[in-house]
């Protein structure tokens, strides 16, 4: 079993994907989609793949190091087990093997690249379970300018909350080191509370909390939200000019109101 996976198996995970793919087999959702998906709500994510099908995608309920940040990026997943001490010594084998140093959650970190989020299925332990600390936290900031979803916790919550161009949800703070786990896989799927989350998603981050969208579902999340957006805007207006009722406009749209929007559209675009 290899904790770091060959890229062709990461790419066997997602067949739909059409977007170009790094060196360990993962999506590479444009940098566009990305700058554009923070914009997006929760619900206008949610509301997308529920009707694809994608039921499972969203968890709340987590601590926030920079509650003013919306995290968006590309998902690098990770899979910590309790601690058993013959697969211990396996995975330590092969790390030593690879040539990798330090603890094994910096194993990951040092793979992480611009626009990643590390995902870390830590199966919500807090005491002795703190994924990152200020310095790891430091190192991911510099890596991805994005940040993490960790489904453990967390430690030096002062010097995180300091950090800038980075965020990170976690399931509690701890003055603890990690200890008593071990680095199972890397690019696999994992369990985040009632999510599924596969390498190469885009998490989108946010007050309500996070989600989880697949590589193929992207651009339809981010366009539903752009035109539910310029919808909202001209909804907005006629109100304000008592061209239509609250009634008329907080339901599915007339022919008549829909061919004004269309003409209002046409009017103002470009």
């Amino acid at each position: 079993m290899k904790i770091f996976p060959p890229a062709e198996a990461v790419t066997d995970l997602t067949p739909q994907n059409t977007f170009e793919r790094y060196a360990d087999g993962r999506a590479r959702v444009s940098d566009d989609l990305l700058e554009r998906m923070k914009l997006v709500t929760t619900e206008e994510a949610w509301g997308v793949l529920r009707r694809n099908g994608y039921n499972n995608q969203f968890e709340g309920e987590w601590t926030r190091t920079h509650p003013d940040t919306i995290l968006v990026g590309r998902v690098l997943t990770c899979v910590m087990l309790p601690h058993r001490p013959d697969l211990h010594d396996v995975v330590a084998a092969q790390g030593e093997a690879e040539g990798r140093i330090g603890g094994q959650n910096s194993w990951v970190i040092d793979t992480l690249q611009p626009g990643d989020v590390l995902v870390v299925d830590l199966f919500g332990k807090v005491r002795d379970g703190t994924f990152i600390g200020d310095n790891l936290a430091t190192s991911i900031r510099t890596r991805t300018k994005a940040g993490a979803v960790i489904h453990g916790g967390i430690r030096d919550f002062a010097g995180i909350s300091q950090l800038t161009d980075v965020a990170f949800f976690c399931r509690g703070l701890d003055p603890t080191a990690i200890a008593n786990v071990t680095l199972a896989a890397v690019n696999v799927p994992v369990r985040i509370g009632n999510a599924t989350a596969m390498p190469g998603d885009v998490v989108l981050g946010t007050p309500t909390g996070v989600i989880f969208i697949p590589p193929h579902l992207v651009q339809e999340v981010v366009e539903r939200s752009e035109d539910i957006r310029v919808r909202d805007e001209f909804g907005k207006l006629r109100l304000t000019q008592g061209r239509y009722t609250p009634g008329e406009i907080d339901r599915k749209w007339s022919d008549e109101i829909e061919a004004d929007y269309q003409e209002w559209l046409k009017e103002n675009s470009g």
